[in-house]
């Protein structure tokens, strides 16, 4: 990988890192020689260490040290090349994407029976799609970070998917970036959302693994 190419790629995980504490309201990121660590203090998810750059070596420091449960890494690299690296006592999550999209200011309109609302508060922008009944159909968040909005906790319930919903939440919230100075969106997807991001031009920068210490 060239300085410049990895370079890139370590601004885009701090930006999603920045981003994802505002979003989710936890304390800043603490950064550490091997990357970024989160002092989040939920039940289950007491800490995150985001390591761009993960090494057998790296792991092994950074597992062995780590002794409470609910402890959280996040690491750039594919769960196959991760997985004979954990010692005992940890469990990997499914697959996850970082991803960038260059955003765009396009007009989504809510499709019929449903109403779009676009709310902002302590730094995060909501986009939810609700119905007659006030329902929440779909909803997507996100919060800048210099150049980046760092795109959160999209989702659309069950029983209102493949509707197109998704597709106008995303361009809400790109649309409503834009206007607040951000040119690129960054992300980590599900296999599922990764789906969605593609299907609107957005790119795949690197396998994410996340892996949980369970003692």
């Amino acid at each position: 990988m060239t300085k410049a190419l990895e370079s890139t790629r370590l601004d885009t995980v701090r930006a999603w890192v920045d981003g994802w504490t505002v979003s989710r309201g936890t304390p800043p990121p603490v950064t550490e020689p091997w990357g970024l660590r989160v002092d989040t203090g939920l039940p289950g998810h007491v800490a995150r260490h985001v390591v761009p750059d993960p090494t057998p070596a790296l792991i092994q420091r950074l597992t062995s040290a780590i002794t409470v449960p609910g402890t959280w890494l996040k690491l750039c690299a594919p769960a196959e090349l991760i997985a004979p690296w954990l010692p005992p006592g940890w469990a990997i999550d499914p697959p996850e994407y970082l991803m960038t999209g260059t955003l765009a200011r396009e007009h989504a309109a809510a499709p019929p029976g449903y109403t779009l609302a676009v709310t902002t508060r302590a730094g995060v922008t909501v986009a939810r799609l609700l119905t007659d009944a006030g329902e929440i159909a779909a909803r997507g968040q996100f919060a800048t970070a210099g150049w980046a909005a760092v795109v959160d906790r999209v989702e659309t319930a069950e029983n209102h998917r493949r509707r197109g919903l998704g597709v106008v939440v995303m361009k809400t919230l790109a649309a409503t970036a834009v206007s607040r100075g951000a040119t690129t969106g960054v992300l980590v997807a599900t296999p599922e959302g990764r789906k969605l991001y593609e299907s609107l031009g957005w790119r795949l920068r690197s396998p994410m693994t996340a892996a949980v210490f369970t003692g």
